[in-house]
């Protein structure tokens, strides 16, 4: 699975935890910054925007978005036609938006979560499978309006 990673300044520590435990565990990743090194404060939805289009052409599998609290790329990530992103802060969003809403964007809050459990929501989320079935036609909504309704 190639898996594509964001943060703002606020969570690249997180960001580079979460790179060095995917790439142990054998995933392929796309790192699209910032540099964990640089302490400069940067717009969260210029990083998000780097790793969703990538996504959205079928270049990458999953995304995986992290700021401060995970509200910011949370917002910037589902502007996006197509993104279907969750801001998960426990095990129970994590499984859930995976079988009911076959998430394909994770967000994480760097200063809201343990970083420690943000790894265990991470692998909750990825082996997580969707159920499909009743749920599609929600999703099936969610994108028609998104394609068709402008207010």
């Amino acid at each position: 699975m190639k898996i594509g990673i964001a943060s703002d300044h606020a969570a690249t520590h997180l960001k580079e935890r979460i790179r060095l435990y995917l790439e142990d565990h054998g995933y392929t990743i796309e790192d699209y910054g910032p540099e964990v090194t640089n302490n400069k404060s940067v717009d969260y939805p210029d990083f998000a925007s780097k790793a969703l289009s990538p996504l959205l052409e079928g270049k990458l599998d999953r995304v995986i978005l992290m700021c401060g609290t995970g509200i910011g790329m949370s917002i910037s990530a589902n502007r996006f036609i197509g993104i279907r992103a969750a801001l998960v802060t426990d095990e129970f969003m994590a499984r859930s938006s995976r079988e009911h809403n076959d998430a394909n964007v994770l967000v994480l809050g760097a200063r809201t979560i343990n970083h420690d459990r943000a790894l265990d929501y991470l692998d909750i989320w990825l082996k997580t499978e969707y159920e499909g079935g009743r749920h599609q036609k929600r999703l099936d909504k969610i994108d028609y309006f998104a394609k068709n309704i402008q207010i």
